[in-house]
């Protein structure tokens, strides 16, 4: 899918089907078919494939070619089933427009259009709209930090103040691993948004530019905050692992020590069948009539006799 908007004054306007695709000063590309790249490359500009955009190497991430600019970020977003993924999205800076390629869905790029007015770059050119997508996007996973945040809170509560059977510790230890996942990725995110910046000021022009390093330090000390903010909630998620774990070592003893006594109760009763249940010719009791109870009430009495000592000793 490919969308063209313009800076329509101070804000963003999305293309007509009557508008050229050049007239666009912010063109974003999600999974582009092979005509959509033709249609692209007629302004000049050549589309990184996928893999190139997940090459690990910063070569292939951060790099400039000719006057277009290319910066690869990782970002959180959602898949074509609407499923929590993370990948990779590209933004080309020309002198004339921004083009970002991308192969799954960050929300940002779906709200940014209606908030471009409102962000402290602005909507005065592609370097702007760039700085601005870019707030749009950190404010974004601060949302999202923001969110596992409430999600460990209340983790926290019901570990702590609930009652808490073994499949509810298995599947609260499910969903704080997955917390610990995601803010794995958040934390990438930050770092390879910082990376990116760091790429982009060194060839920000010097005339003209000094609004805009502002609102690059500002961005940079905002991404160095929620780096500190993630750091912090991995702790957290640590931390309610590891109460979370002892929790169901607890329930793992209360079972292992109810099965103990039970096996210790059994187990007088036991050696008197056992030795009663020796074929010998001569056995105490065993021919008198009252045999069968004598032996009954010898196992009742052990079991009973090792009942009171746990309890005495406050085992049970």
């Amino acid at each position: 899918m490919l969308r063209g908007f313009r800076i329509d004054g101070d804000k963003l306007a999305a293309l007509t089907e009557a508008e050229a695709l050049e007239s666009a000063q912010w063109v974003d590309i999600h999974q582009p078919s092979p005509e959509e790249a033709e249609t692209v490359q007629a302004l000049g500009i050549t589309l990184p494939s996928l893999a190139d955009m997940e090459e690990i190497e910063i070569s292939n991430r951060l790099y400039r070619e000719g006057a277009t600019e290319v910066l690869t970020v990782m970002l959180p977003g959602l898949d074509e089933e609407d499923r929590r993924t993370f990948g990779p999205v590209a933004f080309m800076l020309t002198p004339q427009r921004m083009l970002t390629v991308r192969y799954h869905a960050p929300r940002s790029f779906t709200t940014f259009p209606g908030h471009a007015a409102l962000t402290a770059a602005g909507c005065g050119g592609p370097l702007h709209l760039f700085l601005g997508l870019i707030e749009e996007i950190v404010a974004r996973i601060a949302d999202l930090l923001e969110g596992v945040g409430r999600a460990l809170d209340t983790a926290s509560r019901e570990l702590f103040e609930g009652e808490n059977p073994e499949k509810i510790l298995e599947q609260m230890l499910r969903n704080v691993g997955r917390r610990g996942e995601e803010l794995a990725n958040y934390r990438l995110s930050l770092l390879t948004l910082e990376r990116a910046l760091t790429t982009f000021s060194l060839n920000l022009p010097q005339k003209n530019g000094q609004g805009l390093r502002q609102v690059l330090k500002a961005h940079t000390r905002d991404i160095q905050a929620l780096v500190v903010h993630a750091d912090f909630l991995m702790g957290r998620v640590a931390h309610v692992t590891d109460v979370v774990l002892g929790m169901v070592n607890l329930e793992q003893s209360d079972a292992n020590r109810t099965l103990s006594v039970v096996a210790v109760l059994f187990l007088p009763p036991t050696l008197v069948a056992s030795v009663y249940g020796m074929n010998f010719e001569i056995l105490p009791g065993v021919d008198q009539p009252h045999g069968y109870l004598i032996a009954t009430g010898l196992m009742a009495g052990s079991a009973l006799g090792t009942y009171l000592f746990f309890k005495w000793k406050g085992w049970l």
